[in-house]
């Protein structure tokens, strides 16, 4: 018998006052928007960098950022030790570009939460 290999599991970036801005986002979503999305992060902690969803793309030119894009919403995350995705940024995409500020939002995250994470 083949053993699987255990999933991944999905965090969410929380900054210092504890809250987690993917989070709140997604809670302001209508039902049916949050399930899409919830549908993604599902096969991306099943088929973790792997097997990622074909819903998942690198961020060309800020490695080590990936982008989901679960129809007009999009997640940005990374991967992390232990088999650990961190979604940093999340918002609902407007245009063929990703905005600059929502890179640079999840930028700012990831070097905040790579901060904590050397203490």
């Amino acid at each position: 018998m083949v053993q699987q290999p255990d999933p991944w599991t999905v965090e969410f970036y929380t900054d210092a006052r504890g809250k987690s801005p993917v989070e709140e986002f997604l809670s302001r979503l209508a039902k049916t928007d949050r399930a899409k999305i919830a549908h993604e992060i599902e096969r991306l902690e099943i088929g973790g960098m792997k097997e990622p969803p074909p819903s998942a793309r690198p961020l060309i030119g800020h490695k080590p950022l990936w982008e989901l894009k679960p129809d007009k919403y999009r997640v940005i995350y990374f991967a992390y030790t232990g088999r650990r995705f961190i979604l940093l940024q999340a918002f609902r995409k407007k245009s063929r570009r990703t905005p600059a500020k929502d890179i640079a939002t999840a930028e700012r995250r990831f070097a905040k939460f790579m901060e904590r994470e050397r203490r």
